[in-house]
């Protein structure tokens, strides 16, 4: 059976639209649109086959960008399928045929065919690595070992819903601050290039001996008009220089060193990658995993290279037989809150819900120290203004006072 992308009318509404459809000739792809109320208006057959989808050929191909509430609605209505009592082939089947995503609905094509063919589900995810993690993978792995695939799925849906609305919260609560300080930079470079030098010229042809904070203004309104070039290509530069550095082991490694020590997000870093820590490790757990393979997981999708390298002497604790609060004391890098959740989980046999509490409670804690920056980066803000327009002035006004005392 062959795939085809197709651009059709919606027979309801007028609407185009476009994706991707299986089907045995281009005639039985027409036909089986206009069941679905599409009158097709180009169809032609898809490069994409199964080994296509193997590495990041897949989801290349389909196009269009994947964000994380698109997975989560997709991950969601795979469990309501499921647990409603539909085969596992049928379900992708349907939910290629649900999706709007051209890339998706290409995975999906690919998912369905390998999983018709005999490999299981969590083998056909792993080779769509761009769309789904490591984590995703080896969780719907567990489920598949332990029968509970349609939980697990709810779990996965449930942590991708919260990390996404944790994020758009975040974003929304900096957008404000970042917004201001970008149209104060905007507000000075203007006034310093365009406004100072008109008025300037004027007090530099009286040729008397001008006020210091009017000599400091001019002196800078003319080296940002001369070199503004060069001020762009430092600040290009030094952020090149800066990628480049981290995009090197040694070099990522010291920059995340460096990010646990910054004053105020050093704090708010660390509660962000225990949050991730976790809630990925109880999650994993919840879903079958034993401790190490779990370990193994989150490892790969935490985002600090430095808490990498001691993740290292956790597993290797754990794989002699030690608990695992004892070796995450060891590291010095946990909070002790964290280790004493993990204690008690391990006392009453609850390490899971104490590790989802741990990372709900680390998540509260990051929203409450944003919303408190933001708090204070808005009058910071204003202030600096303030404190600029005022100068301005000041340097505008005193040869005004001085030429009208000489006259």
């Amino acid at each position: 059976m062959a795939v085809y992308e197709y651009k059709a009318i919606t027979k309801a509404t007028g609407k185009n639209s476009k994706g991707v459809i299986d089907a045995e000739s281009p005639a039985q792809a027409r036909q089986k649109l206009r069941d679905q109320g599409l009158f097709p208006t180009d169809i032609g057959e898809s490069k994409v086959s199964s080994s296509a989808g193997s590495g990041a050929d897949g989801p290349k191909r389909g196009g269009g960008r994947v964000s994380a509430r698109d997975l989560a609605m997709l991950t969601r209505q795979f469990a309501v399928l499921l647990r409603a009592g539909m085969p596992l082939v049928d379900s992708l089947g349907a939910l290629q045929e649900q999706t709007s995503k051209p890339r998706l609905q290409t995975a999906l094509f690919d998912i369905r065919d390998n999983v018709n063919g005999g490999m299981t589900l969590g083998d056909a995810l792993a080779k769509h690595p761009r769309l789904f993690s490591n984590l995703y993978v080896n969780m719907v792995r567990a489920g598949e070992v332990s029968g509970t695939l349609e939980a697990v799925l709810f779990r996965l849906a449930d942590m991708q819903e919260h990390q996404y609305k944790l994020k758009a919260q975040l974003m929304s609560s900096l957008a404000y601050p970042v917004f201001m300080g970008f149209f104060a930079i905007a507000v000075v470079v203007f006034l310093m290039m365009f406004i100072v030098p008109r008025i300037t010229q004027i007090f530099e042809k009286q040729d008397a001996v001008l006020p210091k904070p009017t000599q400091i203004l001019i002196g800078a309104s003319n080296f940002l008009g001369s070199y503004w070039w060069l001020i762009i290509g430092i600040i290009f530069g030094c952020v090149s220089l800066w990628r480049w550095w981290i995009s090197r082991p040694e070099g990522r490694l010291k920059w995340d060193r460096m990010k646990l020590r910054f004053p105020l997000y050093g704090g708010l870093h660390l509660k962000l990658v225990c949050a991730r820590f976790a809630r990925t490790m109880g999650t994993m757990l919840q879903s079958g995993l034993t401790m190490l393979p779990a370990l193994e997981v989150v490892n790969s999708v935490l985002d600090n290279t430095y808490f990498k390298e001691h993740m290292d002497e956790v597993k290797a604790g754990v794989r002699r037989g030690r608990d695992l609060a004892q070796p995450l004391r060891e590291t010095g890098l946990f909070p002790s809150m964290l280790i004493h959740m993990v204690e008690l989980g391990q006392k009453s046999g609850e390490i899971e819900d104490m590790l989802i509490k741990v990372a709900d409670t680390y998540d509260d804690d990051v929203r409450l120290t944003i919303d408190a920056v933001v708090g204070l980066i808005e009058p910071v803000i204003i202030i600096v203004m303030g404190v600029f327009v005022g100068f301005l002035v000041i340097s505008i006004l005193l040869p005004i006072l001085n030429m009208s005392q000489n006259l």
